[in-house]
């Protein structure tokens, strides 16, 4: 027998083994189960304690995780700003430059506009005024060259009617009229104290047609020379050229004493060599000279200054001399002087020679160019005409394909 006591009323009974065995039972089961409840409980309440301690856990470590991230979402937001605000701040900065640039460019480019504007209008400018300044010169070109044309027609025709009027002795003045004429009109400036006469004085039955002389201060003869004059008219059967006269005029200078003999000739008017102008015939008779003349002042001129010069060196000689001073070299030097001249008046002849060939070669060359003007204006004149005489009738002529075109027009016209 087992002694049991009871949990609620404290007194002890006893029980065999069979009811101690299922009161054990009973026993057993139920403190089993309540040790298993209470087990339960306190791991329920451990589970619970955990679970709100992992949550706590867990929520304070979110909670650091969540400050953590939201202090590194403020720092990338910070730099965020800051970068955002650089940027912004980089951005004005290039757009301010971008303006600044736009506004340099666009005044540079003003600039430039205007300065090529200015330039064009200056080039504008400069080629009007170039125009203008070349039609300017141009039309002076022209009228200088129809002047010049006029002139030298003028001159041809003068040329040709004194020619004319010195050929035939008839008509108008002589050639030994024209001669004292051109010598009188510059007598009273160039020549006042020459003596210009004609020669009346016949010995040995000839004499000169003008004698030409002039005295120095002292009443020294400085210069004398013979003129004769032949024109065309003068020719006889047995004499036509220049040199016909050479003999008789070489008599006659020799005869009243003359220094030179100058021949005054139109004869041989298509003698090159005597066209030249002044021609030296020392080479036949000692200082003698055949002109054309339009020469005739000329040689009067240049004898006389080879004369005052030749005067000069003379007087200083004799100077010289009266000192008792040795001249010889002096003298040399004046021979040298006048061969130095004639060898220069040689040379003056030759190119008056080559000046008088070129002047003629202008005028043949003005000449051909007039024909040519003269050419191109009738041929102006005959397009002119043609124009003028073109009609609807001389087109429409052996057409009749016009003509109906231009009749039907006509028709339909009101």
């Amino acid at each position: 027998m087992n002694d049991i006591i009871c949990p609620n009323c404290k007194k002890a009974f006893k029980v065999d083994e069979a009811g101690f065995a299922d009161i054990l039972k009973q026993v057993r089961d139920q403190q089993f189960e309540t040790e298993i409840k209470q087990r339960l409980e306190v791991a329920e309440k451990e589970k619970n304690n955990a679970v709100q301690i992992a949550e706590a856990k867990l929520k304070n470590d979110l909670q650091l995780e969540f400050s953590k991230k939201e202090q590194e979402i403020q720092s990338i937001k910070s730099r965020a700003d800051l970068e955002l605000a650089n940027i912004k701040t980089q951005m004005a900065i290039a757009e301010a430059e971008k303006k600044t640039a736009v506004l340099e460019a666009t005044s540079l480019i003003k600039k430039e506009r205007d300065k090529l504007v200015y330039e064009l209008s200056n080039k504008e400018t400069e080629k009007l005024l170039l125009e203008k300044s070349i039609n300017e010169a141009f039309a002076e070109k022209m009228k200088l060259k129809e002047e010049a044309l006029k002139m030298k027609d003028d001159e041809i025709k003068r040329l040709r009617d004194f020619k004319q009027k010195l050929s035939t002795k008839m008509v108008g003045e002589t050639l030994e009229q024209h001669c004292e004429i051109e010598f009188n009109k510059i007598r009273a400036t160039a020549f006042q104290s020459a003596y210009f006469e004609k020669d009346n004085d016949i010995r040995g039955g000839t004499k000169g047609d003008y004698i030409y002389k002039e005295n120095d201060s002292k009443g020294s003869e400085l210069i004398s020379i013979m003129f004769e004059m032949k024109n065309e008219g003068d020719e006889t059967s047995t004499k036509k050229k220049n040199e016909d006269f050479f003999a008789k005029l070489n008599k006659d200078r020799n005869d009243k004493n003359c220094e030179y003999a100058v021949l005054v000739s139109l004869l041989e008017g298509d003698n090159e060599l005597y066209n030249s102008g002044i021609l030296d015939v020392s080479y036949k008779y000692p200082k003698m000279y055949v002109i054309r003349p339009q020469f005739f002042i000329t040689i009067i001129t240049l004898l006389r200054n080879a004369a005052m010069n030749s005067l000069q060196y003379k007087n200083e000689l004799s100077l010289m001399r009266n000192q008792s001073i040795d001249v010889t070299n002096f003298e040399n030097k004046i021979n040298s002087f006048k061969e130095g001249f004639s060898k220069n008046y040689e040379l003056a002849s030759r190119k008056f020679e080559t000046a008088i060939g070129e002047i003629d070669k202008t005028i043949n060359h003005l000449n051909k160019t007039k024909e040519a003007l003269l050419s191109s204006v009738n041929n102006l004149r005959l397009a002119n005409n043609k124009a003028e005489e073109l009609t609807i009738k001389r087109l429409t002529h052996a057409n009749p394909t016009m003509r109906a075109k231009f009749n039907d027009i006509k028709n339909k016209m009101p």
